[in-house]
């Protein structure tokens, strides 16, 4: 039942992450952030927030700064908007899976020009 309930406010933080981050955030750099998943521990003590970032390595190294630097600001509005005891706190991760997916399928391509 704990796992059920992790999952649900995970989908929930998953949620108001993308309104705050289209909404709230003043800072321009974080405008090409997407969430991908938000992992909740059973305890709903801490959020593994994974986000994919459009843009150069620079850029998507800028904008990871950003978030962390915005992590107070987002964990209060995530307390505000989810009704909970204690709000998780927050760790962003870059999701690479759809980098890697790209990269397979380029080579996958190349693969089938070759034949």
């Amino acid at each position: 039942m704990a796992n059920l309930r992790a999952e649900r406010v995970g989908e929930q933080i998953k949620k108001e992450l993308a309104d705050i981050f289209t909404r709230e955030m003043k800072d321009p750099r974080i405008q090409f952030v997407t969430v991908t998943d938000v992992e909740v521990t059973g305890d709903l003590q801490q959020a593994n927030v994974f986000v994919t970032i459009l843009g150069e390595e620079e850029d998507r190294k800028e904008t990871f700064a950003a978030l962390e630097k915005a992590r107070g600001f987002i964990r209060k509005e995530i307390g505000n908007r989810v009704q909970l005891r204690k709000t998780p706190e927050i760790f962003f991760h870059f999701d690479q899976s759809i980098e890697y997916g790209n990269r397979i399928e380029t080579l996958l391509k190349e693969i089938n020009n070759e034949d």
